[in-house]
């Protein structure tokens, strides 16, 4: 069960909290579900009991941080859908997306293998594709977004940014913001090279050997 805040926290406290979730989707997303409570404490900046105040037991941690993240999720397409250019919004919850996924690695997927009961994902899930289901409508009636776009598309090229979550983490960001970039420019109506956003820096990763993905099992 998720940590409840039962009363105002300072804005220290506040702080060290955000701080902590923040630490734990790299930690967890970097090494698994299995990586210990003092390597988040030592992400964050903070002690161990600093940590254990905020989080009693490990589980309340890996809750409250994937619930943290599914609430930045929620608030992208929200926010994306309260933009007055959909065009714009549409870009930015891809840009978004793909920056949070690249932080925190493969913590959501190996959280929600480890604990399929905590909430209905299936649920979470269709209800964010509705939401971005409308958002691609309206960029779409805009003149923005190509028409044959479906969500489909969207689902396809996140699951092929998952193959970012074994590129070292000097590049991953870069390698990620460069993926989401070409993406968008596929998704654009008609699109134009003389009206293209430039792409970001490339990120050198010939160099670099596949890496293996963490277990995560939790220990």
């Amino acid at each position: 069960m998720t940590t409840e805040v039962t009363h105002p926290l300072r804005s220290d406290a506040r702080d060290n909290r955000a701080r902590i979730l923040d630490a734990a989707r790299t930690v967890f997303g970097e090494e698994g579900l299995g990586a210990p409570m003092r390597e988040v404490a030592r992400r964050a900046g903070v002690g161990p009991a600093t940590l254990y105040r905020h989080f009693p037991a490990k589980r309340d941690l890996l809750t409250e941080t994937f619930a943290e993240q599914r609430r930045v999720c929620r608030t992208a397409v929200r926010d994306a859908l309260a933009d007055p250019d959909p065009w714009h919004g549409f870009r930015t919850v891809i840009e978004q997306i793909c920056e949070l996924h690249a932080r925190s690695r493969g913590f959501a997927d190996a959280f929600m293998a480890a604990f399929p009961e905590v909430m209905d994902f299936a649920a979470d899930r269709e209800q964010s594709l509705r939401a971005v289901a409308e958002l691609a409508r309206r960029a779409r009636e805009a003149g923005r977004l190509r028409p044959d776009f479906v969500v489909d598309d969207l689902v396809l090229v996140l699951m092929a940014h998952r193959g970012l979550q074994d590129t070292p983490a000097s590049a991953r960001a870069a390698a990620s913001r460069r993926y989401a970039a070409y993406v968008i420019e596929a998704f654009r109506a008609a699109p134009q090279p003389e009206a293209a956003t430039p792409l970001p820096p490339a990120a050198r990763l010939a160099d670099f050997p596949a890496r293996t993905v963490p277990s995560s099992t939790v220990r």
